[in-house]
This record gives structure tokens, C-alpha cells and sequence, in this order.
């Protein structure tokens, strides 16, 4: 989640999460590789992790990756200034190995993954994605194609939509939600956002609308990743990043909710282990693991951080680096 704070209106603009900690994970890697230095911001957003990491590597040239053509265009509009170092690509990052190629590369010092909804696209309101605005449901990332939300909530069946429902929002009553949806439909297609907000409400008992913020929060999140298959292409991107790392090269992700994190600590425990006997008095050749961890875990984001941008209250920070030869 790029943290952009915008107007409300149609003009956001940009507050990075966890910018210092980023930019320090990837010094080393960027450093190192001098002048030839390339790091790739897969989520570039407004480009404010884009902006920062140019200002303070000036040997650094950036390939930014983004599906929605609204924020490719506001980057380069911010980017004017340093255009010559920066190759903008208009994808989903599940294909940074055509990006790379795209921008005349083969392999790459750093990637960054900003995952989520962008602020941007939570700050205007038209793009559907927030359930505190009265919107169309849209909430495609990339406007220009693929289903909506809209579509999802009128056609998916029943037994469709909960499994959506629970397996992206952690829904505890997403069948009743899907029932519900299902039973009013027909005589009204679902189109814009209030509505659903208040059959949220009404199909989540008093007792569990009391705590946790507004009911409809896990059903909007759900259905924005089903609309842009968010974790399918995460779990075909990450891989891709680790591929793509020239060695000493780094990559950080920064996740906001449970799913993400999952597929990043499942996928870096993998890499960063090596699967020998614990007994076994030396490592085969072949066997040692090819990447190590740079974070204990997963990093929070610190109280001032979160006093000042609050959308990185949720953030989990991960990052590895593959082993020099």
C-alpha cells in the first residue's frame, strides 16, 4: 500500500511507508553495484519510494512497474525532473521478467514490493475502492480492463461469493453476506457502495458490529483481491523478484494484512533454509540455502511513524538477500 494521503478529492499525494527502513535495506545491494545499479519498485504508486531512493543513490536507475495507467501517469508527471533514470512500465507485477526485458535489463541490485490499494486509489473516491465513499463498485486497479466489483457481486453464485468472501476478508459471516447479496440482486443489481455497506450491517449480527471498525471493511478487501487476483499475482511475482536478483541483490516487501505476509514468510522461510540434516557436519555443495534473511521476522512500523501516517499502522516489512557467489 503505497501511503498516499490525498484531498479527497481527485489530487492525492504521497507519504511512503516505512521509507528510511526501505532505503537502508537496499544501500548495500545499490552501493555495491555502482553506476550499474538497478532496483525495481514493482507497486510505484505516485512514486514516492521511487522519488526517495533516486535523490539518495544518484548512480541508481529504477524500473517502476504499475497496472493502474492513472498512477503511471501522475509518477512521470513527479518524475519529470529525473525521467532520464527511471523506465516506467504499465503491467501487474507478475511480469517483471517482461518489464526487465522492456527496460533493456537482465538482472537487478534491489525490488521493492509496496503491496495493497494503493492511498491513491482509496483517496478518489470514483474508483470505488473505499466504503466510506458513495462510489461506483469498480476497485479494478487497472480501470481499463477485467471484472468489476459490481460484476463479481451480480453474477458469482452463492457458495462463490462466501468462499471469496472468507478466504480474502477472513469473513466470519460470509455466507450470510453472500445469501443476502444473492437474495436482493435480482430485483436490484448492486452498483454502488453505500448499499452494500448496509447489507454488510444488517447481515452481521449487533453483538459482532460493536468492535472491529466498520462491518463492511473485510468484504471490500475481499473483493478488491478477487477483482485484481492481488495474491495470485503476488505468488507468481515474488518468486519472479527472487529470480531476477543479481547476487548481494535485495528484496523488500511490505505487506498490510494477513494473506500477503503468509505468502512472503512461507516463500522466504524456503529460500533461507537449508534442507540438510541439522546433524550433518558440512553442507553438500548444491545445498546451502541461496538466500539469508535481513529481518527478524517481520518489522513493524514505529508509534511516530504511525502518528504521522496512519495507513502504516498494519504494515509487516520483510526483506532477503541472495548470497554472493
Amino acid at each position: 500500500m503505497n501511503g498516499h494521503v490525498g484531498d479527497g478529492h481527485t489530487r492525492p499525494s504521497h507519504v511512503p511507508v516505512a521509507l528510511d527502513r526501505v532505503l537502508d535495506l537496499l544501500a548495500p545491494a545499490v552501493e555495491a553495484a555502482g553506476e550499474a545499479a538497478v532496483v525495481v519498485d514493482t507497486t510505484l504508486g505516485l512514486g514516492g519510494h521511487t522519488a526517495a531512493m533516486l535523490q539518495r543513490f544518484p548512480d541508481l536507475r529504477v524500473v517502476g512497474i504499475d497496472r493502474d495507467p492513472d498512477a503511471l501517469r501522475l509518477a512521470a508527471e513527479r518524475l519529470a525532473d529525473v525521467a532520464g533514470r527511471v523506465t516506467l512500465v504499465h503491467a501487474v507485477y507478475d511480469r517483471i521478467a517482461d518489464a526487465l526485458d522492456e527496460a533493456g535489463v537482465e538482472r537487478v541490485d534491489g525490488v521493492l514490493f509496496d503491496l495493497g490499494v494503493s492511498s491513491m486509489q482509496l483517496d478518489v473516491g470514483e474508483r470505488g475502492f473505499a466504503y466510506a465513499q458513495d462510489a461506483p463498485l469498480d476497485m479494478r486497479m487497472d480501470p481499463t480492463t477485467g471484472i468489476t466489483a459490481a460484476e463479481v457481486l451480480n453474477t458469482y453464485a452463492a457458495g462463490d461469493l462466501a468462499r471469496v468472501l472468507r478466504t480474502y476478508g477472513e469473513e466470519k459471516f460470509a455466507r450470510r453476506i453472500a445469501d443476502a447479496v444473492v437474495a436482493e440482486r435480482d430485483e436490484h443489481p448492486f452498483d454502488t457502495s453505500p448499499r452494500l455497506v448496509d447489507l454488510v450491517r444488517r447481515s452481521i449480527p449487533a453483538a459482532a458490529r460493536r468492535t472491529g471498525g466498520n462491518p463492511a471493511k473485510r468484504t471490500f478487501q475481499a473483493l478488491r483481491i478477487e477483482v485484481n487476483d492481488e495474491l495470485g499475482a503476488y505468488e507468481r511475482a515474488l518468486p519472479a523478484a527472487l529470480s531476477a536478483l543479481r547476487p548481494g541483490g535485495r528484496v523488500v516487501v511490505l505487506a498490510y494484512h494477513s494473506l500477503e505476509d503468509r505468502i512472503t514468510k512461507r516463500t522466504f522461510a524456503r529460500i533461507t533454509t537449508t534442507q540438510v540434516p541439522r546433524d550433518l557436519p558440512f553442507v553438500p555443495a548444491g545445498h546451502a540455502a541461496e538466500f539469508r534473511s535481513l529481518t527478524r521476522g517481520a518489522e513493524l512500523a514505529s508509534p511516530a511513524e504511525i502518528d504521522e501516517n496512519p495507513r502504516a499502522q498494519s504494515v509487516r516489512l520483510r526483506a532477503v538477500e541472495r548470497i554472493a557467489a
